[in-house]
């Protein structure tokens, strides 16, 4: 009996490091430090917690506001049990985004999985290093106030419609494949 090559179904997909690997590790690097630059700087070099609220627009500010749960201030832990749950959950999901990502075979997909996993890695570290998230940009108009988030949340939110354009582009579960 001879050896036969593997067919395209039967070839083994990478499971930690794929096609657009590195690309995914350089944006995601990048989101984090420009996202930690920024909440570094707010708080340390600007000293935000003395000096803010800062109105930038007659709509936009810069204010302080600890986030102890997850998006749109949901599930708020005020213990440390909580906090660490959500470090783990922050852990858990980023290693699968991570898996995905090495097996995807878009660029975009690889753009927008880089954009959430750089994101939950920023907020991951706000919860780590202070026990909650920072969020500093609040969006209003007149007396309706949009919730206050970080640029680590903007990533996430541009890697999720990425996700989706990239489904409705191609079809179901193109993201997926």
């Amino acid at each position: 009996m001879t050896p036969q090559e593997p067919t395209s179904k039967e070839t083994k997909r990478p499971l930690l490091w794929g096609r657009f690997s590195s690309f995914v590790l350089l944006i995601a690097l990048v989101g984090v430090a420009i996202d930690q630059g920024s909440k570094l700087w707010l708080l340390y070099g600007f000293d935000l917690a003395r000096n803010g609220p800062v109105d930038l627009l007659p709509f936009l500010e810069i204010v302080l506001v600890w986030n102890r749960g997850i998006s749109y201030g949901l599930f708020q832990q005020n213990s440390d049990l909580g906090r660490w749950l959500l470090a783990g959950v922050t852990i858990a999901v980023t290693i699968g985004l991570w898996v995905w990502s090495a097996r995807c075979q878009s660029r975009l997909v690889a753009l927008a999985l880089a954009l959430v996993i750089g994101g939950a890695i920023g907020n991951g570290i706000d919860r780590l290093a202070f026990g909650a998230v920072v969020d500093f940009v609040h969006f209003h108009v007149g007396t309706f106030s949009w919730y206050v988030f970080n640029l680590a949340d903007v990533w996430i939110v541009a890697g999720v419609a990425g996700l989706l354009y990239d489904s409705f582009r191609n079809g179901p579960n193109s993201a997926a494949k």
